[in-house]
């Protein structure tokens, strides 16, 4: 491009700075690249930080010493049967050689510190090559105090994975808090928590600094960005990309402090902008109706990374499953019209005590079935009968053992939940089918049906229960089935959900070095995809806990290899 002023050169540019971006700008500094990461939000951390922070990495080294060894055959055999031709064989065979290749060179360079779960079955744990545990790693427990000054520039979690206005918890956590005052351990464990967030309060904290999930992996990178001193620029979204006649990305223009500034990116720029699911537009065209805007992701991520690289010649893919990755969602509107996003993601379907019900009063899936396949779910059943929204519904006895969405449990105030509407609530079934607006009659033979087999631990409709990852998610105490309990202690209760999402699937085609791909499958020069911005690895289909952020860091770690060490 001729005539351009550049107001700074640099060998990458990354936009973005979730997972996916600062995986790639980690490895390319790594690799002795000089790097800038720019992030449109005055936040560090994309949607990694709210995430659940699961990543999905077969083959990963822990997998033996957790107790499940793997092979590739078992895990290609299992990706065949849930994946299959919805993704290319080799960005899916360079997916799961790369996947223990990068944690090794993260974990080894103090990157990353994670462990692998020894009890987390695969998501379809009845096919065959599925896993009882060993592919799923968490992020080990992060100090935020390690971050100084820069911890306020780290994305917040979600207020759905915290308490008391600020201390992050995971289920371990609650499970303790719940018993805090029956089991002495509980209790210890709880007091534990509990001052330590005191402190951190009483230090000027914003929030706990003991971070857990996804929040405690994108502070991680984050810790390991600051301690490369990685230049980042917050506030910073990317307007254009600049190409030269041949066609290769030179570089970008971004907005930073009322100026539209130049960036020459040598070796190539890295798009990681976590997708469109708050692109009204893009969704109308590719989600499924009914829809609206239910994601649980951050309301930036607008497509504007996707956007951008189609404008220097990328082509979306083709081929997806879904396109994007499900999960449902209750919505509390506010007086002054702010939305709240709860995601029913693990804690309160698999438990025992709770139906899914469509708006003709009747089940219609297995509510311990993964968030991805119970909005599947939904939208089958919405083409024989209403299903969006459908409704959670359970008795008193299950609401104060497990609560119900931000019903918390434990006897916590939920009267301003039902004030706003959210949380419906009747003394029997037929008033509460009146308010759902469902046929009284019908939700009572459901309810009735389902109590007389859940009582002898059955699920004869649709097998609540009956798979390890099912149970994984009861209550392990409750037999003889831990997820199947009846529905009989007055007053009911029900939550409406919304097939929201948590990301979308369908992003720009990419080869396996992670560059952009045009619509003749030719790689773009100089032009790089990682995390939502790029075509789903699993198309759409979801295997297992971790299937984004997994994929994320790994092609963020080969776009940063590419950069460095390709002919350029």
């Amino acid at each position: 491009m001729e005539g351009i002023t550049w107001d700074k050169e640099v060998d990458a540019l990354v936009v973005g700075s979730g997972a996916g971006g600062m995986a790639a700008a980690l490895t390319a500094r790594e690799e002795g690249l000089d790097v800038l990461l720019v992030e449109k939000t005055g936040r560090i951390g994309g949607s990694t930080a709210i995430s659940g922070g699961a990543l999905w990495i077969p083959l990963n080294a822990q997998t033996e010493a957790a107790g499940h060894p793997d092979s590739m055959d078992r895990v290609w055999t299992y990706l065949e049967q849930t994946v299959g031709a919805a993704a290319p064989d080799d960005m899916k065979r360079a997916y799961l050689e790369a996947g223990p290749r990068m944690m090794d060179y993260l974990a080894s360079r103090g990157i990353l510190d994670v462990a692998a779960r020894t009890a987390s079955p695969d998501y379809y744990p009845d096919l065959p090559g599925a896993a009882m545990g060993g592919r799923s790693l968490d992020p080990l427990e992060f100090d935020g105090r390690r971050l100084g000054r820069d911890f306020r520039s780290l994305r917040d979690p979600l207020k759905e994975f915290t308490v008391l206005g600020g201390m992050m918890v995971n289920i371990t956590d609650v499970r303790h808090l719940l018993r805090a005052t029956r089991s002495f351990a509980a209790w210890r464990h709880s007091m534990k928590l509990v001052l330590r967030y005191a402190a951190d309060r009483a230090r000027g904290y914003h929030r706990g600094t003991r971070l857990l999930l996804g929040n405690a992996l994108a502070a991680q990178l984050f810790h390991a960005l600051l301690a490369r001193k990685i230049d980042y620029w917050l506030d910073t979204p990317a307007l254009e990309l600049h190409r030269d006649p041949s066609g290769r990305v030179l570089g970008a223009a971004v907005a930073r402090g009322g100026k539209t500034l130049n960036i020459r990116a040598r070796r190539g720029v890295v798009m990681a902008t976590g997708g469109f699911p708050w692109d009204p537009e893009r969704r109308a065209r590719t989600y499924p109706q009914p829809t609206g805007l239910w994601s649980m992701s951050p309301r930036d991520n607008a497509g504007d990374g996707i956007r951008l690289s189609e404008s220097a010649g990328a082509a979306l893919g083709t081929g997806h499953a879904s396109p994007a990755f499900w999960a449902p969602v209750s919505v509390l509107e506010s007086a002054d019209g702010k939305r709240l996003h709860y995601p029913h993601l693990v804690w309160d379907r698999a438990k025992p005590g709770l139906i899914a019900v469509n708006g003709a009063g009747r089940r219609f899936v297995n509510e311990s079935a993964s968030y991805h396949e119970f909005v599947q779910a939904m939208y089958r059943s919405h083409d024989t009968a209403p299903s969006i929204p459908a409704f959670l519904i359970c008795d008193q006895r299950f609401i104060d053992t497990w609560g119900l969405g931000l019903a918390l449990p434990g006897g916590r105030p939920r009267q301003h939940l039902i004030d706003a509407g959210y949380l419906l609530q009747a003394p029997t079934l037929a008033a509460l089918a009146a308010r759902l607006g469902v046929p009284g009659d019908t939700l009572q033979a459901t309810v009735e049906r389902y109590n007389a087999h859940a009582s002898q631990g059955l699920d004869p409709d649709f097998g609540k229960g009956s798979t390890a990852y099912n149970r994984y998610l009861g209550d392990p105490e409750h037999a003889p089935n831990p997820c199947l309990a009846p529905l009989a202690a007055s007053p009911y209760y029900a939550v409406q959900v919304y097939p929201g999402d948590i990301g979308t699937a369908c992003g720009i085609a990419a080869n396996p070095d992670a560059q952009a791909l045009d619509a003749a499958g030719a790689p773009i020069p100089g032009l790089y995809v990682a995390g939502n911005d790029m075509q789903s690895v699993m198309g759409g289909a979801y295997p297992g806990p971790g299937i984004t952020l997994g994929p994320a860091l790994t092609f963020g770690w080969i776009a940063g290899q590419h950069l460095a060490h390709a002919q350029h």
